[in-house]
């Protein structure tokens, strides 16, 4: 087969020269993985339906208790059974934990409604 002349000419891979790559920066050392170790021998569970949370600059609280009543406006009052108190920097790592397993939760079982009044069904 005769080559025309306006055809472009193809190259093969072979005959196409290499590309020089930048230098790598050397490699960082990876610090070894933490084995974090937790002991929960002695945890206490408790059930919440109900949180609530209050702060200064420098920490949040977070009450956690039980509502008789969680629709409409409690009759008695919500008995706060646990109060953690943590730093900004562990509320943050704690928001993003949660993040992260309320996502998961809703890819598998989907989205969770928090307005009580829209998951009421009438009867």
């Amino acid at each position: 087969m005769a080559k025309e002349k306006d055809a472009p000419e193809v190259t093969t891979p072979a005959e196409v020269p290499p590309v020089e790559q930048p230098a790598a920066p050397p490699a960082q050392p990876q610090p070894p993985a933490m084995q974090l170790r937790v002991d929960d021998s002695s945890i206490i569970a408790c059930y919440a339906n109900f949180c609530r949370v209050t702060g200064t600059p420098e920490e949040l609280s977070i009450d956690f208790g039980f509502n008789p009543q969680p629709i409409g406006v409690p009759q008695e009052s919500i008995k706060v059974a646990q109060r953690i108190i943590v730093n900004f920097f562990t509320a943050k790592r704690l928001l993003q934990a949660l993040m992260l397993s309320v996502q998961r939760h809703e890819q598998v079982f989907g989205v969770l409604e928090t307005d009580i009044q829209k998951r009421l069904r009438p009867r």
